[in-house]
């Protein structure tokens, strides 16, 4: 069936923020435009569309050159972004307080039909782009930008935000080498990254430290402690390990800060809880450093830029070529379009014999197995 001509598009941020998400918009902003078509962009995820009433501007906001000259630079996104509350899986509380979870998604196209929108670039993680795959199997035009700090997309070579998210935590494990080395200390750095350890394993190697712990590596903590005792033995009183969230020891489970309603797990803690064995074990003074949100922050890199202008750009190019239902992929030196349905069909983790943890192996770091 010939689609139909594209006259009017919306643009949404869903999931936890990136560096990078600012210029997605300017590129998508300045192609649409560029093309003659009217650009909107939907407040909070998809919350400008499900909950109208609370937005002065209903929602929606008219993009224009305006309104994105000068913020490619600008960390987080200027449409808001949520990461509770899926339209596929939304909680209604009653006035007892119990939770009952509806699926919005055709409220959602309703809304969109009602806008006269012709088609969506939905900007996120695996999360919300599997919202875009139902969207787009109910019969909305779907162009997916695959973005988070995380790196676990699958079906890209890498997502935009992971550069800066890795570049900021070697920045941090630089700065932590010389306070460690002065008082002799143990310091326990942990980083983002969920069930993938692609932000630990990258910043680990890259800022010299000497354990790296990811999810992918079940971890025993005994290792870690020959490790400290080897550098002791060869010199070096303090000793720089890195943590992912979702690192977990040898038959255990990560370690889970809670669950609130209408969101995913919140992983944290592992780092408290090695910090506090490590101590308890060497009797070495140890202090742990969380970056947290710290690397969701900040300026993208130039990398970081390039790779979402590139992605912003493309998923308009695919909308003028009539692609739906695709997320946008980087492919060098080419950006290319995969199924949605395939690019969350799985998590992409850290290979145990990819070169980056071979290379960290020759360089003697720990990755306490």
């Amino acid at each position: 069936m010939t689609q139909t001509a594209i006259k009017r598009i919306a643009i949404s941020t869903g999931g936890g923020d990136a560096p990078g998400l600012n210029a997605v918009i300017r590129a998508a902003v300045l192609s649409a435009l560029n093309r003659g078509w009217e650009i909107y962009g939907i407040r909070d995820g998809y919350n400008g569309l499900l909950l109208p009433e609370q937005y002065i501007d209903g929602g929606l906001l008219r993009l224009t050159r305006e309104r994105v000259r000068g913020i490619t630079h600008l960390g987080g996104t200027i449409l808001g972004t949520t990461n509770r509350n899926s339209p596929l899986n939304y909680p209604i509380q009653d006035g007892n307080g119990n939770v009952q979870y509806v699926d919005r998604s055709d409220e959602l196209v309703r809304a969109f039909r009602l806008h006269h929108l012709d088609a969506l670039i939905t900007v996120g993680g695996d999360g919300s782009l599997s919202i875009a795959q139902v969207l787009a199997e109910k019969g909305l035009r779907v162009i997916g930008v695959p973005k988070t700090i995380d790196n676990d997309l699958d079906k890209t070579v890498i997502t935009f935000g992971f550069d800066t998210a890795v570049a900021f935590a070697t920045e941090c494990l630089d700065r932590l080498h010389s306070t460690a080395a002065s008082h002799g200390r143990i310091m326990v750095v942990e980083v983002m990254g969920r069930y993938a350890g692609w932000i630990g394993l990258n910043a680990g190697v890259s800022g010299s430290a000497d354990v790296i712990l990811i999810p992918e590596i079940p971890y025993d903590l005994n290792r870690v402690v020959e490790k400290i005792k080897e550098r002791e033995e060869h010199g070096s009183n303090f000793t720089i390990v890195i943590v992912a969230e979702g690192a977990k020891p040898v038959g255990g489970d990560v370690s889970v800060l809670g669950k609130e309603v209408g969101r995913a797990e919140r992983l944290g803690g592992v780092g408290d809880k090695v910090a506090a064995e490590l101590q308890a074990i060497t009797g070495k003074e140890t202090r742990l450093v969380v970056l947290g949100h710290l690397l969701r922050g900040g300026s993208p890199t130039a990398e970081d830029r390039l790779v979402a202008l590139r992605f912003g750009a493309a998923a308009v190019r695919a909308l003028e070529e009539g692609q739906a239902g695709v997320m946008v992929a980087l492919d060098p030196p080419n950006v290319n379009y995969v199924p949605l349905d395939e690019a969350t069909g799985r998590m992409k983790t850290v290979p145990l014999d990819c070169d980056t943890v071979l290379t960290a192996r020759d360089l003697g770091i720990c990755f306490g197995d």
